[in-house]
């Protein structure tokens, strides 16, 4: 008796950092047919006998690609069908995650684009990243998720700039600042300042590792 293929199942993670002041896409090139040489994001098979769930897998593929894991990671969506992969009906689990610059300046592996100048991508992946821009731009307005793509210890200029970059839009300074300040998820560092031409500038860091949701929008 013939039985069903099974379809493939495979993780698929879109990688934003900032870079240049600018929301950018962390991609590098397939070395393995299909698309051999493209710019794809970073994807790979489940691996029945080492991933308990699909997190993991992804997990380690981007351990794999960035060569550590990444500060936040999301489930994004599913992505399935017969005709996004030519080695079959497929079935990707899609994430998306946010690495600050600083951890992976220097790694000769990876590309980025700013995400209004993305190339084609091959399978989905222009859907996978579509979708992830929206997701991330939409929660930013209303979470401490844009905090992720900082490094540790950062100022409140820091912070706004980030805002803005992340969300693509201008942020009031002042408004900003009352509107993080009562959410309660920073907390400044006690004698740390940032020294220059201007007054010193507070050091902050966040107050929980988890994301948080805020009241109103920012």
């Amino acid at each position: 008796m013939e039985t069903d293929p099974k379809p493939l199942v495979m993780v698929d993670a879109a990688l934003f950092t900032i870079r240049n002041q600018q929301l950018c896409l962390i991609l590098s090139r397939r070395k393995e047919p299909p698309f051999e040489g493209a710019f794809a994001l970073s994807g790979g098979f489940v691996h029945v006998q080492e991933d308990s769930d699909t997190e993991m897998a992804a997990r380690r593929v981007i351990r794999h690609k960035i060569g550590f894991d990444a500060p936040y990671l999301e489930q994004l969506f599913t992505f399935s069908g017969a005709a996004r992969d030519p080695r079959g009906w497929s079935v990707s689990i899609a994430y998306y995650a946010l690495i600050p610059w600083a951890l992976v300046e220097g790694n000769s592996s990876i590309s980025t684009f700013p995400v209004e100048e993305v190339p084609a991508l091959p399978f989905d992946h222009g859907q996978i990243v579509a979708k992830a821009v929206e997701r991330l731009r939409g929660k930013a307005t209303y979470s401490s998720l844009p905090i992720f793509l900082l490094p540790a210890e950062f100022t409140m200029n820091d912070l706004h700039q980030i805002y803005e970059q992340t969300i693509g839009t201008r942020l009031d300074k002042a408004s900003f600042r009352h509107k993080i300040l009562e959410q309660d998820i920073i907390e400044p560092i006690t004698g740390h300042f940032r020294v220059g031409a201007h007054r010193p500038a507070q050091f902050y860091r966040l107050s929980s590792k988890a994301l948080t949701p805020f009241e109103r929008k920012i």
